[in-house]
């Protein structure tokens, strides 16, 4: 498989929602079905850095470095004898307008263009996003290193997916993987979350802002692939 994209995923922020299945039965593409933990059903407020972008091996001048900010759920699938957990993405946000393009027109993925912003220091590390009326921020303080998460641990269940699923219209899927070594995670704390659920990401998920996270996750990140996709024969 080609090598479509790579980069430097950094400091993700993971805010993990215990959701109802039938949220997101409609969302759950063709030949896959949802992943649960312990019968669990999650969606992730993720935000992360993208740090030395290049496209098919080039960096695309003012897209090199740019924060994204993505709602996403889990699933899987079983194919040539293997199990392959992966991920939905409900919308994904960038500032950068070749960047949602390319991925809209190639992979299909719900990417919007907004305002965005971060902050790091040895302590802090913060993401936001506006557009309109919409004004989100999500923070945490960052703690003692808690190493790679064990096996078969919810932290694992939230970071150690590898493929990546998108709904197409007609019924079609299609199908990419994603590699990166395992992890490093850091303690999460003060975790702040003030996110309008619903401008953002529909009404649907309006609840969300009066819950309190099932986990917040603070990744190390590393460098990445994303392989070009193909349809799955279904």
């Amino acid at each position: 498989m080609r090598k479509f994209l790579t980069a430097e995923w950094r400091d993700l922020i993971m805010a993990n929602y215990e959701v109802p299945p039938e949220l997101l039965a409609s969302r759950v593409p063709e030949g896959t079905e949802l992943d649960l933990h312990e019968g669990r059903c999650f969606v992730s407020l993720v935000g992360f850095m993208f740090l030395d972008t290049r496209v098919l091996e080039f960096l695309v001048p003012f897209h090199v470095n740019f924060e994204e900010v993505n709602l996403r759920f889990y699933v899987v699938r079983e194919a040539e004898g293997e199990i392959r957990r992966g991920v939905v993405f409900v919308k994904e946000i960038v500032p950068r307008a070749a960047i949602a393009m390319i991925a809209r027109r190639l992979y299909g993925e719900p990417y919007e263009r907004w305002r965005m912003s971060h902050f790091r220091d040895a302590l802090h590390v913060r993401y936001s996003w506006e557009k309109g009326e919409c004004r989100n921020t999500i923070s945490v303080e960052s703690g003692a290193n808690l190493g790679v998460p064990g096996e078969g641990s919810h932290e694992e269940f939230i970071i150690e997916h590898y493929w990546g699923y998108t709904k197409r219209r007609g019924g079609r899927t299609d199908e990419y993987k994603v590699e990166h070594p395992k992890w490093e995670l850091f303690a999460a704390e003060r975790p702040h979350i003030d996110v309008d659920f619903s401008c953002t990401y529909g009404p649907e998920f309006a609840f969300l802002g009066e819950e309190k996270p099932y986990s917040v996750v603070l990744a190390k990140g590393s460098e990445i692939a994303v392989y070009k996709g193909k349809s799955l024969n279904l």
